[in-house]
Formats: structure tokens, C-alpha cells, sequence
């Protein structure tokens, strides 16, 4: 899994690979810059520059530096090349006014290069320009914002403003070097005015603003370019992206000479039906997703009236009704408990989940929290409630984070990564916390893992309850809750692609049917 990591971080491991592995900042700066150009080419899908031409906009720092490295190379490969610098070369560090210096020799040997003093001395000369890129190398991961839409100085603004006109006016590709200026590396907050890149080339590692606030507008598409700083130089990253990788990795096959109660035992306890509502699909959601993950063994606790509906959307599960001592018995022989899936809201509701968790057949099992079971926590006392689960994973929403944590859902948004850290580490559970990103929080560890994968034809009624199921297939067929949940997170958004794909209206029961999809599609990649 690729780390994800702050500002500081990464400001972190950059010095350790200058003081401690002694490579030097002029080594970085060429990396970044051939680096760039070799990912340029990818997205252009060319190996030749012969012909084109790129603006490269540049301010003061190293990410300047980066750019003046990169319009070398353009030229050195017969492109053409404006370079706007924002600042007067005076104000330039040594190692990025040495490169400035080389391009102003280059000029005495090639017509491609024109170098600007600013964007007013630029502006009549580039407005009647074709270029195939636009290249940001303004501010890079130093900048640092409190509070969104801060406005920036000039020549700061300047800058982008000049990137963002010609982008929206001609369709030139904007590429953004590290990140895109304006954007904050850690928040994912952005300033006033902000790059919006098509592609972002970062050095070494993600970023966690690229995930978070305006991080996903401002990004694109993302490109990691290794620069030699080694990962060994990030000793314990604070989050980690789930890939394929990983997921296969935590995917539990079944052994050939299995049978059904080694493959994972599951009891669902979910779904409801009053005079004027019924919420059967949920329990139904649930256990299908858990059946078509590989769980050898399902137990859904129902009101016993909709056990015929039950059976006749999963003939292989077995249904019981809620009475409390048929639910321990079970609960006291399978793997995995989930509770929560369309549980209901009712006082009898509360009362079942409050009396459930008191109970050590529930609160000593691998324990999967969810929907109306948080609400029920959040009701009764959440230390209180939580305070005898050896080991419990909660499923909320931001809506049901904020009920849960007593966080407004705006704060929650600006830091989802912070604030689920903060609830699994005081609670003691695992929290994943659904979003774009998911956030997996509460490793043994203290790493947190982020999910990416799937769209938001996700955001449909049910698919938390498919997300459930699978992570207790998952969890009951061996793996630890927090592993198995971020695994489960990445197959389920990746059967959300699938769905997508079949239709441009996704129902939770399509992601339902095309998990096993995703699975095969994995291994066979394996393969």
C-alpha cells in the first residue's frame, strides 16, 4: 500500500534524504523534473515534444526549481517552451537560481525559449499561443491555510489566475507539479484563487490533501514520482491506501476440503416491521452480500413475521425471531455478529441493542456495529454502551459519526481522517467511517487506511448494508475486523464499478450481485 502522508511528513522525509542519505537537493530537483517530463509524455501518450509546446508558470521555491528542470528538459527534446517567472531572480534560492541561469544560456543557442519577468510582461505574447500543457510549479506542499478560500498575494494569484484563464479559454492539458498551487498538502483546503489541474505529478508520496475538502476537484488525475526518497525514511506514515494489493491479500479463499461452518458462521441481527413500515431489506442486503463474500454459514434474527420474506430472498440463510436467549444461543456458536442493518428506531429497538451489549456472547465476539445499532449507542451512552465490546467495528456515516461523537458533520468533513483516530483510539474500537475517502481507523498499530475505490453510484439506499455483510463474511472466515473491513471497503467499491458500468442507475442489489464479480476479477489479475 502506497503511504499517504502530511505536509510535515513528507517536509520530514525530504530532509532525512538530504542529511541522512546525503542526497543532495540539485539530485531531488533533476529526479522531479525528469520525472514529470516522463509522466508528461505518458499523458500525452507521446515520446516525442518535437512540435509541441508547454507555458511553465514558476514561483520562488523548490517547486519553482522543479519547473526550471522540467522546461529543460522540454527543450532539450525540441519543444517549445514560455516560462513565466513570478518572482525577480533575486529572490530565488541558490539551487532554483542556478537553474534559472541555465535556461537563460540556453537562450543564446535556441529560438523554443522565451523567458517572462511576470505575468503582465507575458500576457501579450502567450494570449495568441496554442500550447499542448500548461505546467504549475507556483507554491508546491509548503503552503499553509486555516481556513478555505484564503486569499493569495501576488504574484501568488497571479500566477494561477494566468493557468486557470488559458486552461478554461483553450482546453490545454494543466499539469500541476507536486500539487496544485493553492492547495493545502494536509487539509485539502484551498486558497482563493486555487490550481485546477487535470494531472498532478507528486514527489515520492500521496498527499493526504489530495483525498480530503477540495483536494479531489483541485488534483485530477494522480501520478507518483519516485525521486529516491525511500519509503524507510517515513517510519510510521499516518495513513495508508488500500490497493488491490491488500485486498486480495485479506480475501480469505476457502479451503477445497472445507465445509460450511469452517467457511465463517454469521448472525445478522437486522431488519424490522411495524403497523406502518418494514425495513426487511436491509437484513436482506446484508445477508446476501455476506452469502456471495463466501460466508459458509448465515443467521438472520428477524421479527419472526417476516421470516417467510426472508427465506424466500435467501433460501440458505437461517432465520430466527428475537427472542434473546434463541439470539445468545446462536450468538455463542457463530464467528461474527452484526447488528444494526434496518434495525429500527423504537424504543424495543434500543432497549434489544442496549440489552445485546451487556451480554458477553455478543461482546466477546468479533462485533460489527451498524446503522440503527449506532443510533441506539448514541441513545443509550456511547462509553457506556461500547465499554464491554473486546472487539468492535462501528460502520457510521458522517451523519452518524456526528450523532455518535457529538462532532458537527462540517467538522467531521474538514478532517474525517483526525476525527475517526480520535473516537477508535479514546473507545477503543475500530471506526470505519464512510465517505470519500473511507477512513479505517483503530489498527493495532495506529495506521490509518484509506479506500478510494468505487463512485458515487454508491450513494444508494442499502449499499452500507452490502458494505456490512461483506466485511462480516470477511471477518468470520478468519481475518481481523480492521483488515477485513478495509478489504471489504475496497471489493465493495469495486463492485460499485462494475454496477456502474451495467447501468447509470445503481441499485444496492446490483452491487449485491456483482461482488463475486469483483472477486474473480482480482484473482484472475493474480493469475
Amino acid at each position: 500500500m502506497l503511504p499517504v502522508v502530511t505536509a510535515p511528513e513528507m517536509q520530514k522525509a525530504d530532509k532525512a534524504a538530504i542529511e541522512t542519505l546525503h542526497i543532495g537537493e540539485t539530485r531531488l530537483i533533476e529526479l522531479a523534473g525528469r520525472e514529470c517530463l516522463r509522466i508528461i509524455g505518458e499523458h500525452l501518450q507521446t515520446d516525442s515534444f518535437s512540435g509541441t509546446s508547454f507555458l511553465v508558470v514558476c514561483g520562488k521555491g523548490n517547486n519553482g526549481g522543479d519547473g526550471f528542470v522540467l522546461a529543460r528538459h522540454l527543450l532539450n527534446l525540441e519543444a517549445s517552451v514560455d516560462i513565466v517567472q513570478l518572482y525577480p531572480k533575486a529572490e530565488l534560492q541558490g539551487i532554483n537560481c542556478d537553474g534559472l541561469t541555465i535556461l537563460e544560456t540556453y537562450r543564446e543557442h535556441t529560438t523554443n525559449l522565451r523567458i517572462f519577468t511576470s505575468c503582465d510582461d507575458a500576457l501579450p505574447y502567450i494570449a495568441g499561443t496554442s500550447y499542448d500543457g500548461l505546467i504549475d510549479a507556483i507554491t508546491g506542499t509548503g503552503l499553509r491555510l486555516t481556513k478555505p478560500g484564503t486569499e493569495l498575494p501576488s504574484p501568488l494569484c497571479d500566477g494561477i489566475e494566468l493557468i486557470n484563464t488559458l486552461h478554461e479559454n483553450t482546453g490545454a492539458v494543466t499539469i500541476a507539479i507536486d500539487i496544485p498551487s493553492g492547495l493545502d498538502a494536509t487539509t485539502g483546503l484551498s486558497a482563493a484563487p486555487s490550481i485546477m489541474a487535470d494531472v498532478t505529478v507528486t514527489m515520492a508520496f500521496l498527499k493526504r490533501g489530495f483525498y480530503l475538502n477540495d483536494g479531489p476537484d483541485c488534483c485530477g488525475e494522480v501520478h507518483v514520482a519516485e525521486i529516491s526518497i525511500p519509503r524507510f525514511l517515513l517510519p510510521s506514515p499516518s495513513c495508508l491506501m488500500i490497493d488491490q494489493e491488500f485486498a486480495s491479500e485479506h480475501f480469505i479463499l476457502r479451503d477445497p476440503s472445507s465445509a460450511k461452518h469452517t467457511n465463517g458462521k454469521v448472525l445478522i441481527i437486522a431488519g424490522s416491521q411495524t403497523d406502518g413500515a418494514s425495513m426487511a431489506g436491509a437484513a436482506i442486503l446484508s445477508a446476501r452480500a455476506a452469502l456471495k463474500t463466501g460466508a459458509g454459514y448465515i443467521c438472520v434474527s428477524v421479527p419472526i413475521s417476516l421470516a417467510n420474506t426472508i427465506h424466500l430472498a435467501i433460501p440458505e440463510a437461517v432465520v430466527i425471531g428475537r427472542d434473546i436467549a434463541t439470539i445468545l444461543e446462536k450468538a455463542s456458536w457463530v464467528d461474527v455478529i452484526l447488528i444494526g442493518c434496518g434495525l429500527g428506531r423504537d424504543q424495543n429497538s434500543i432497549n434489544l441493542v442496549r440489552k445485546l451489549l451487556t451480554c458477553s456472547e455478543i461482546t466477546e465476539k468479533k462485533l460489527i456495529l451498524d446503522a440503527d445499532a449506532l443510533y441506539a449507542i448514541s441513545s443509550t451512552g456511547r462509553s457506556e454502551a461500547l465499554s464491554k465490546c473486546k472487539n468492535a467495528l462501528l460502520t457510521p456515516h458522517y451523519g452518524e459519526f456526528s450523532r455518535l461523537s457529538d462532532i458537527p458533520i462540517e467538522m467531521i468533513a474538514a478532517d474525517p481522517i483526525e476525527t475517526a483516530q480520535q473516537f477508535a483510539s479514546s473507545h477503543r474500537v475500530s471506526v470505519l467511517l464512510k465517505g470519500n475517502p473511507t477512513v479505517i481507523a483503530g489498527g493495532k498499530d495506529g495506521t490509518t487506511l484509506l479506500n478510494t475505490s468505487g463512485t458515487e453510484a454508491l450513494a444508494t439506499a442499502g449499499s452500507g448494508d452490502v458494505l456490512s455483510g461483506m466485511i462480516a463474511a470477511l471477518a468470520a472466515k478468519g481475518g481481523d475486523l480492521f483488515n477485513t473491513a478495509a478489504a471489504a471497503a475496497w471489493f465493495h467499491g469495486r463492485a460499485g464499478d462494475l454496477a456502474s458500468d451495467i447501468a447509470s442507475l445503481v441499485s444496492s442489489g446490483m452491487v449485491v450481485d456483482t461482488i463475486q464479480q469483483a472477486i474473480e476479477e482480482i484473482f484472475a489479475r493474480e493469475e
